[in-house]
């Protein structure tokens, strides 16, 4: 019994200073200086296959492009996207080009607080400096709105962000972007595209009870439990084909929306496609479709 009040108390102790420490705990790993000069037009084309307009863009609503307010709900609670106009105030018109490197591929505020996973930051971790100056130089062009981002709805214990670098620490992992020697410019372009900017796991991959993709069971097996209620098909390559899916006929539907069958994609899909994939080229879509239409099992 004297042992168990011991054990008992040194937990009430400790449990205090682990808190601290996990709240003190600095994330994001330092940034060198970028002085690299932004292509806008490669910055935009970019900005589109990540998706940030249909994410950042409350279209229901008639919101200003990229002001943020689209609503999120999940299963801890309400999330909406923030602002990333070029507002000094409510914007990222205050940034400097290393805090947004930061932002995107680390998911580390100015601030140094976590970001909520919904922003889909583990994707765009090997966005290139290049890369990062092109998307900088994009937003710099975004009109200003004077529009504050809506605060987070997340239930407790959710809302204490600190419990966000626990989550990283267990679940956060590196994009499958790398070139697999081999496999051709067209298929490691769809790879970098598919696994990094576009984000396709982060809606066709099944979740565990802690909103981590199962990446090593569920890559690509679809999702029952999207944000909202939604779902989202498998679009790895043996289901894809099942359905009668081609690169030509995928590449198409990237492009207008419109499925083999004649039916059109809707809800988030058709967003995905109308602001974002519709922009793409031929030829990256081509290697989109390539690239998942293609058995991963070598690589």
């Amino acid at each position: 019994m004297k042992r168990m009040l011991r054990f008992a108390l040194g937990t009430v102790v400790a449990a205090p200073a682990a808190l601290a420490a996990v709240v003190a705990w600095p994330i994001g790993e330092p940034l060198s200086e970028l002085n690299l000069e932004g292509d806008v037009n490669r910055g935009a084309y970019l900005a589109r296959a990540s998706g940030c307009i249909a994410c950042h863009t409350d279209f229901s609503k008639g919101g200003a492009p990229l002001a943020g307010g689209v609503k999120l709900e999940t299963p801890f609670g309400t999330l909406y996207s923030p602002n990333l106009t070029s507002d000094s105030e409510h914007g990222l018109g205050s940034w400097t080009v290393e805090e947004f490197a930061l932002a995107v591929r680390q998911g580390v505020s100015p601030d140094g607080q976590p970001y909520y996973p919904a922003f889909t930051y583990p994707f765009y971790r090997n966005f290139t400096d290049q890369d990062i100056a092109d998307l900088w130089a994009a937003f710099q062009t975004v009109s200003a709105v004077a529009q504050p981002s809506r605060q987070q709805e997340m239930v407790f214990p959710f809302n204490q962000r600190w419990g966000l670098k626990l989550w990283r620490a267990a679940f956060l992992e590196p994009p499958r972007t790398e070139p697999v020697p081999g496999n051709g410019d067209i298929w490691n372009r769809g790879r970098l595209l598919v696994e990094g900017a576009a984000h396709c796991a982060a809606c066709h991959t099944g979740r565990n009870l802690a909103g981590a993709r199962k990446t090593d069971t569920e890559h690509f097996k679809g999702s029952d439990a999207l944000p909202g209620g939604g779902k989202a098909p498998a679009i790895d390559h043996l289901s894809l084909q099942k359905r009668g899916w081609t690169v030509d006929s995928l590449a198409y539907a990237l492009r207008t929306g419109v499925m083999p069958d004649g039916d059109a994609f809707g809800g988030t899909m058709g967003e995905v496609v109308l602001y974002g994939t519709a922009f793409l080229t031929d030829k990256d879509r081509k290697a989109m479709a390539a690239y998942l239409l293609d058995d991963h099992s070598g690589g």
